[in-house]
């Protein structure tokens, strides 16, 4: 045995390859593998990101919660995962599914991703073919999955766990992910200065935006603060007439996780806001304004997950490389042409990345312009927000 395979031998994870463990899909489809998380059993909704890394970024967004992530790359794992990376206080995906995991080779790294992933209680699974498991979601759908790391039940019990979960349609996540109390994201700075414009020191604010956590990411709120905004992020329930006291000069609706017909004290929130102070939503945001509009929204097949979806900005034909993470969207068609503006297009199956009203201060997008795949392609839009402020 050479040097390089002892080493490998004596990785933590190792030891688990023996471990009876297995994913069952509620179709009846049961995937073998070995456990390289925590010795824990998951429900959750089985998806698939066709990024090759930002596994942390992933882990981390609670967009995720109530997913099993399947990483259509094959060998995951090589840069570890670092305190500078999280998009939020801790992982929210219900489980993780690689091909390999490897151990981090990368001078950031401070943990292994085996070893985060028993930290945060996550069961993960590699050793499975995951793109052909990628290929079943794509020809049927998104289905419900139930990880078994713990070998306490057997696939015929784990087929039928995965059946009998209740899914993610017609789901309130945002009020598990939200924060509890409202607070007041880097006053002074520190935070964001590291992140995307290259500045040394931030200036002082010079508008007051107010943010709905529904499952908001850290970098989103960094990039608003690095275009002069500061930023009091509010739990998801907090009602309309709470948020004109904190007199904002624009209103901000994040992302978050599962279906948002259910938030209807969301949608209703937002109709009170609309035209008495300018908005931006990104991702469940975008949703939920497109329902507060009187649209409707529907589940997409196998949804938009990755970090390298073209999406057609209207106005001037440019495309734009863009981060995604959903499975509902907003019906083009249930929008009401005369007062709303369809602004960006996916190019992929035409359907619709940005809204803009025709009349009132408000806009929105479907995917992630703070996650900077493109990398610059859409930091535009936090740019149009604050204009759209400053106008206002």
């Amino acid at each position: 045995m050479t040097a390089t395979e002892k080493r490998i031998d004596q990785w933590p994870w190792r030891a688990q390859r023996e471990r009876a463990a297995f994913l069952a899909l509620a179709d009846g489809t049961v995937l073998r593998g070995y456990s390289v998380g925590a010795a824990t059993d998951a429900l959750g909704e089985v998806v698939f990101n066709t990024g090759m890394t930002g596994y942390e970024e992933i882990l981390t967004d609670p967009s995720y919660h109530g997913q099993i992530v399947t990483m259509t790359y094959t060998e995951i794992g090589n840069t570890g995962i670092n305190p500078d990376d999280p998009e939020s206080r801790r992982a929210y995906a219900n489980g993780f599914l690689v091909h390999e995991m490897t151990e981090p080779r990368n001078w950031r790294s401070t943990v292994s991703l085996s070893e985060y992933l028993r930290q945060q209680n996550i069961p993960a699974l590699a050793g499975l073919d995951t793109r052909a498991l990628t290929t079943k979601l794509r020809t049927v759908g998104t289905l419900k999955g139930f990880i078994c790391a713990t070998g306490s039940v057997t696939p015929e019990q784990g087929v039928a766990r995965a059946k009998a979960w209740g899914g993610l349609d017609d789901q309130d996540y945002a009020v598990k992910v939200t924060c509890a109390e409202p607070f007041e994201f880097d006053p002074d700075g520190s935070l964001s200065t590291t992140w995307g414009l290259g500045v040394e020191k931030l200036t002082a604010p010079t508008c007051h935006v107010v943010a709905y956590d529904f499952g908001i990411k850290w970098n989103i709120l960094r990039r608003m603060r690095q275009h002069g905004m500061r930023v009091t992020v509010v739990p998801a329930q907090t009602t309309a007439d709470a948020v004109l006291k904190l007199k904002p000069d624009g209103v901000f609706l994040s992302n978050g996780p599962a279906d948002p017909a259910p938030l209807a004290y969301a949608i209703a929130n937002i109709r009170a806001l609309i035209g008495r102070v300018p908005m931006m939503g990104i991702c469940l945001g975008h949703q939920l304004i497109g329902l507060a509009l009187g649209g409707r929204t529907y589940r997409l097949k196998f949804g938009h997950h990755g970090c390298n979806h073209p999406v057609m900005r209207l106005e001037t034909r440019a495309v734009e490389i863009t981060s995604q993470n959903h499975n509902f969207c907003v019906d083009i068609k249930s929008l009401d042409a005369g007062s709303v503006e369809v602004t960006h297009i996916n190019l992929n199956d035409q359907t619709a990345e940005g809204l803009r009203h025709r009349k009132e201060p408000l806009f929105c997008v479907q995917y992630h312009p703070e996650a900077a795949p493109g990398p610059h392609d859409s930091q535009y839009l936090f740019g149009q927000f604050r204009e759209l402020m400053a106008k206002a």
